[in-house]
């Protein structure tokens, strides 16, 4: 781990650029459930969360984590002050990244041909907060002309991954992360700030009615 991360720095740019240039270094940091449990390459479980496919997948997670993420980290520094605000929405992040991957290693940790990578179930963890805050704000999906609200997004979201995750092997993304990376979301931010739950009904009764 250290000579690839070694590698990165020297070559100045993100992991996810890096991987797709250098295969050994991909190698290094993917989540692959097989050698972690003989291994013992637990960091795999953050490292593989900085890895994308390819330009669509980085794009998708970027576009996906700005438009949530300040809503989230606003609200978390708003009530729990700067720092502990944002010790609490890394949490939620890269807690989401880690969380939603043990699913898929105790499902995979005998399967020596499976192999994953994305941050996926951090970018879910940080939507699907910002959903219980404000589930009928509205995001523009390119290339549709009318903004989504945020709640119908959510379900669109997964919807997609439960569709991806039923080719296994296509692209390498850990489709499933995305299911426990909002569930693992809605549940951190209801045990720190539990009145998000009235809140997220509050603004969908008043959005239907």
């Amino acid at each position: 781990m250290k000579s690839a991360a070694t590698c990165q720095r020297r070559a100045g740019t993100s992991p996810a650029f890096y991987a797709w240039s250098n295969p050994a270094f991909l190698e290094s940091w993917i989540l692959e459930p097989y050698r972690m449990q003989r291994n013992n390459d637990w960091y795999r479980f953050i490292t593989s969360g900085f890895l994308h496919a390819d330009i669509t997948h980085l794009l998708f997670n970027m576009l996906a984590f700005y438009s949530f993420s300040q809503l989230v980290e606003g609200v978390f520094t708003e009530v729990f002050g700067p720092i502990t605000g944002l010790l609490y929405f890394l949490l939620l992040y890269l807690g989401g990244i880690v969380v939603s991957d043990i699913p898929t290693y105790l499902r995979h940790r005998n399967d020596p041909s499976y192999r994953s990578l994305g941050a996926s179930g951090g970018v879910a963890s940080v939507i699907f907060s910002a959903i219980l805050f404000n589930p009928v704000a509205g995001l523009y999906i390119f290339p549709l002309p009318i903004a989504i609200p945020g709640f119908i997004f959510g379900f669109l979201y997964l919807g997609y991954s439960y569709y991806m995750s039923q080719r296994p092997g296509s692209d390498n993304i850990n489709h499933d992360a995305h299911f426990y990376g909002a569930i693992y979301g809605i549940v951190l931010t209801l045990i720190l700030i539990p009145r998000a739950a009235g809140i997220f009904w509050e603004q969908l009764q008043a959005y239907i009615s």
